[in-house]
């Protein structure tokens, strides 16, 4: 009776080691898995929480102010604006010691254009009388606001822009009259950092609270960068509407004594690609015995800058329409940074018609943007009802078949 007794216990105690090892071991799995630095060159935050935490154990403390922020709310006027001003980490969390912001009732009413409020300045009374006198030519051009603030973390070396909201956008819906507004934003000069916001629907003040965290920029080179958001309404069927643009130039602007509260008045789109969109040179000839029809893109000059850095990166979409549908369709490589590109590249089409009276070919010059969609530099069509160059070239190329022609062409509007 003995033995099966000791045999018991020794069981007993056997399990309960083996579980104790086996709970050991997943917790030192689990801390040394939060102590690894994300792989990201930036972090993503999406309202207060962040796609990939730098510090898994620091998680909980994500929702430790909920109450504390949402009494605060609570006493702000319903006139102020909807700004969340406190300090916060990389990680979300709010810091024990925070300094209250006064607000200003004149806030709403004051302009865009050269506010910056931080939380340890104040705005007089004149220089908000002389920043809201606005023309009427401006009112009726005005495409609304961007609020955003930014911040540079010395301990991290990381610089962090939150896109707070936008207010007063323009519909671009003409038969619902709103919009389906998202962000895309560039640091300038060299573009490596592009990111965009997430699609807000039907909304012409559209909340977006998207914090973008990018590691790797020294506090030295702030002064040489220049952040350019670009503003735009999503369209399922066709290309994404372009409300407006705000550039931000961050020499002068200093980051070391906190994070910088701005706004901005969104302005048109790069106004001076008004001036003219470039030039094109395309040589064509029409094979009436095989039917066909050989494009040469040779050249582009004078191509206007695709952001304010100026560094396009050229090609050219060929699109050939038989009665205004597309049937076929071709490209050229991408030429980097220049806005003089040459592409000495050949397209045979083959015609399924005989004679050219139904054929339109379109010339599409656009920017390469990894990441997000090209942009449209310039547009181009030959035809029969073509106007200006477009139209003569194409008709040189129905009368003298077999002869290579070529010509220049100034590029329209995209």
């Amino acid at each position: 009776d003995e033995v099966p007794t000791v045999v018991g216990i020794f069981s007993a105690f056997g399990l309960v080691f083996s579980v104790s090892l086996f709970a050991w071991i997943c917790c030192q799995r689990k801390s040394s898995k939060s102590n690894k630095t994300p792989p990201y060159k930036f972090v993503h935050v999406l309202k207060g929480v962040d796609i990939y935490p730098e510090n898994l154990n620091s998680k909980k403390k994500f929702g430790a102010d909920d109450k504390s922020e949402a009494k605060n709310k609570s006493a702000m006027p319903k006139n102020s604006l909807h700004l969340d001003l406190e300090k916060r980490d990389l990680n979300g969390n709010f810091p024990k010691t925070t300094t209250k912001m006064q607000g200003s009732p004149d806030h709403e009413n004051s302009s865009p254009n050269h506010f910056a409020e931080r939380k340890k300045d104040s705005v007089s009374p004149d220089s908000l009388k002389s920043i809201t006198s606005l023309s009427s030519e401006d009112k009726q051009e005005k495409l609304g606001t961007l609020f955003f603030s930014l911040e540079y973390n010395f301990e991290r070396k990381a610089f962090v822009v939150n896109i707070k909201e936008a207010r007063g956008l323009p519909a671009m819906d003409e038969q619902s009259m709103t919009s389906d507004p998202y962000i895309k934003m560039t640091i300038l000069p060299e573009k490596k950092h592009k990111v965009k916001t997430r699609v807000l629907r039907k909304t012409l003040d559209p909340a977006f609270d998207e914090t973008f965290t990018f590691y790797g920029i020294p506090y030295s080179q702030i002064q040489d960068l220049t952040l350019h958001f670009m503003v735009l309404s999503f369209d399922r069927f066709s290309r994404d509407d372009v409300i407006g643009e705000v550039l931000i130039p961050l020499a002068g602007i200093e980051l070391s004594e906190g994070r910088l509260l701005m706004d901005r008045e969104i302005i048109k789109r790069n106004v001076r690609k008004s001036s003219g969109r470039g030039e094109l040179l395309v040589s064509l000839c029409y094979q009436s015995t095989t039917n066909t029809l050989t494009v040469v893109v040779l050249k582009a000059r004078h191509l206007p800058k695709s952001d304010v850095s100026g560094l396009s990166d050229p090609y050219v979409k060929v699109n050939l329409y038989h009665a205004k549908k597309r049937i076929s369709k071709k490209k050229t490589h991408v030429k980097k940074c220049t806005p003089n590109a040459v592409f000495n590249e050949l397209f045979v089409f083959d015609i399924p018609c005989e004679g050219l009276d139904d054929i339109s070919i379109e010339f599409l010059v656009l920017d390469s943007d990894r990441g997000s969609r090209n942009e449209v530099i310039g547009r181009l069509t030959l035809g029969s009802s073509a106007e200006g160059t477009g139209g003569e070239h194409w008709k040189e190329i129905c009368e003298y078949p077999r002869r290579q022609i070529a010509k220049w062409h100034m590029l329209c509007d995209g």
